[in-house]
């Protein structure tokens, strides 16, 4: 299931955070969490065989799951101001940026509501 309509994927993250039962679902939960709060609009997806993504007229953000990371992918990442330099990943390409977030690593929350609040402001003055 690539593209389902967004209540099953919201069940699918659902299940996915429910399916890690260590740091890792505490962390994409409060992700989640975090991104409902920058932009209540923002629709959850699942594409690419089973990778949960925020979208709000573009790709957000996706939420990919590695045995010692949760990756936050912007795919605008390049082009968003990052005052607080959450980035640490996919710094060289020319396009996206990412947050690799290991276990006991605390992401700054209110610069990651900020950033994703600028990335649904960019994807919307791109139309």
């Amino acid at each position: 299931m690539t593209n389902p309509d967004p209540a099953d994927a919201s069940a699918l993250l659902s299940a996915r955070i429910g399916d890690l039962s260590d740091w890792r679902g505490e962390t994409l939960a409060r992700v989640r969490a975090l991104i409902r709060e920058a932009d209540p609009d923002a629709v959850e997806t699942w594409k690419w065989r089973g990778v949960p993504v925020w979208e709000k007229n573009g790709i957000i953000c996706t939420g990919e799951t590695y045995k010692t990371i949760v990756k936050l992918t912007f795919a605008k990442g390049a082009a968003l101001p990052d005052p607080s330099s959450l980035f640490n990943a996919s710094l060289d390409g020319n396009v996206r940026r990412a947050i690799d977030i290991a276990e006991g690593r605390r992401l700054d929350e209110t610069a990651f509501v900020a950033l994703v609040r600028a990335a649904a402001v960019l994807n919307g003055s791109r139309q």
